[in-house]
């Protein structure tokens, strides 16, 4: 079992449109998928699930079928981590949903984060709760692939998702902010993998299962705006040949300077287009805008346009799936 998760400190960039289409085509290619929620906002589980199956979860004061219910004993001093319900969504595709009250959490693993330098076991079960949940729950699922959501930020929650994962995958658009993200990223995962490497050669518990941290990059993917004539705008262009030298310097920490433009840089992943006029339709029908028929509205240029996703989020799939046999077969 391989973990992804997709992440960028700036929001915006269709993150979570990007997890739900992935998990979505993975389980098109064959793949038994495990998608997990750790936004507190829950977007990912909206759109996995239909309205009256979130109303009956969220309505629940307690013993809620989210991720908060692995966490609950370790939140309240009572024992450590519980099993997290496994939603079926889709045939290969299973959910942990999020939860609001995740970033209740928070202060938690902050607070927790600094204790294992100590050594301190109790912190170590705390910080390393979501990683022990997923390897759980993966296992009881039987998945190949975990694609896990998170928000915008570098808060605990998300510094403790990130050392549970195999790899990154960084969601972009082609401005100057998700360009300070891409950076803020990579100073961020430096510093992270770092601190993880220390604490973990502090952890006396030898029998506990802990994340080792390494979260290696697999690449970008661009979000294409401001699209004329099937050509991008001058603006687009501008930020978007940035992104490669960005990405090297920051988040791969290569020294060399890169005159690469961002079509031809082995690190993206895909440029994707946007799909305005897919997206309403596929919300309304509950799933992915590769899966749109006649039926669900998809005629004339919108089914040719369903078409081409379908091929694009087919080749970004692959793309990764690529990255990661490389990954492994250079013993990453």
């Amino acid at each position: 079992m391989k973990t992804i998760i997709f992440f960028n400190n700036k929001g915006g960039v269709g993150k979570t449109t990007l997890v739900y289409h992935f998990t979505y085509m993975l389980a098109e290619l064959g793949y038994n998928c495990l998608a997990v929620d750790l936004d507190p906002q829950a977007n990912l589980t909206s759109m996995f699930l239909p309205d009256d199956e979130l109303e009956r979860i969220y309505s629940q004061e307690s013993n809620r079928e989210t991720l908060l219910s692995g966490i609950k004993p370790l939140d309240r001093g009572i024992g450590d981590i519980a099993r997290v319900k496994i939603h079926e969504v889709a045939p290969n595709i299973g959910l942990l949903a999020g939860d609001l009250e995740l970033s209740l959490f928070e202060d938690k693993l902050s607070s927790n984060w600094s204790k294992c330098v100590d050594g301190d076991e109790a912190a170590f079960r705390i910080v390393s709760s979501f990683y022990r949940i997923i390897l759980n729950e993966t296992e009881q699922y039987g998945a190949e692939y975990c694609i896990i959501d998170v928000g915008p930020n570098f808060g605990a929650l998300n510094r403790a998702t990130l050392i549970s994962a195999d790899y990154v995958v960084v969601p972009m658009a082609a401005d100057l902010f998700s360009l300070q993200g891409l950076r803020n990223l990579g100073n961020r995962l430096s510093t992270w993998k770092a601190e993880w490497s220390d604490r973990f050669n502090r952890n006396r518990v030898l029998d506990m299962s802990l994340p080792d941290g390494l979260i290696k990059p697999l690449g970008y993917v661009v979000m294409q705006h401001g699209i004329k004539e099937s050509r991008p705008v001058q603006s687009y262009m501008k930020w978007a040949n940035r992104i490669p030298e960005v990405f090297e310097k920051y988040v791969l920490e290569t020294a060399v300077a890169s005159e690469k433009k961002v079509e031809n840089d082995e690190n993206c992943l895909a440029v994707l287009k946007h799909y305005h006029s897919l997206i309403p339709m596929a919300m309304e029908a509950r799933k992915p805008i590769f899966a749109l028929k006649p039926a669900d509205g998809a005629i004339g240029a919108h089914y040719q346009a369903v078409l081409r996703s379908y091929q694009d989020f087919k080749l970004l799939s692959q793309a990764i799936l690529s990255k990661i046999g490389e990954s492994k077969s250079m013993g990453c």
